[in-house]
């Protein structure tokens, strides 16, 4: 389980540093974006590392492992919406998003640790496509509960589907790097 934290880390650390990136570049223009939008962002980079994956070849020079990336800083972008509600004012103080950016990613990380307790890091034995599905499954759940206004009559909500996504992606890009090692 130590191993699985200081991979996780190490993942999200790569996420951030990218965020971090984007921040200085194009500031918190995302304040402006519906999580609807923020889905759709989502199922777009899903569905290209599935189309990449059944059709064996890119055409885009941008990676999968970038893709994944993608994913996990427009779930942990579409949690802040969650918590702050869409702005029109887009200035939001860089420490302010990156301090909103750890505390999703730290409340990804605490789910990750429970359900690999009980589990038994069963993910290590599935495939990097099989992340990319239940993704993609996490994604038209959470469009359903978006068409629902948020209401759901049994299931968990919006912010939970965005957590899964983000530690399916964690996992697979631990899975692409210990492929390549």
């Amino acid at each position: 389980m130590n191993k699985t934290n200081k991979q996780f880390d190490k993942s999200v650390s790569t996420c951030r540093q990218l965020f971090t990136k984007k921040l200085k570049d194009y500031g918190t223009a995302w304040r402006i974006l519906r999580t609807s939008s923020l889905t759709d962002q989502i199922y777009i980079k899903a569905q290209r590392i599935r189309s990449i994956e059944i059709k064996g070849e890119q055409k885009i020079d941008e990676s999968i492992n970038d893709e994944f990336i993608g994913i996990i800083n427009y779930a942990v972008i579409a949690l802040i919406q969650i918590e702050l509600g869409v702005s029109e004012n887009v200035n939001m103080k860089t420490d302010i998003a990156e301090k909103l950016y750890d505390k999703y990613v730290e409340k990804a990380k605490e789910l990750m640790i429970k359900k690999n307790h009980d589990y038994g890091e069963a993910w290590r034995s599935m495939r990097i496509s099989s992340f990319t599905d239940l993704i993609l499954m996490k994604i038209f759940r959470t469009k359903q509960i978006e068409d629902n206004n948020g209401k759901t009559l049994i299931s968990e909500g919006i912010d939970a589907n965005y957590y899964d996504m983000i530690n399916y992606a964690v996992f697979a890009l631990i899975k692409m790097i210990d492929k390549k090692n």
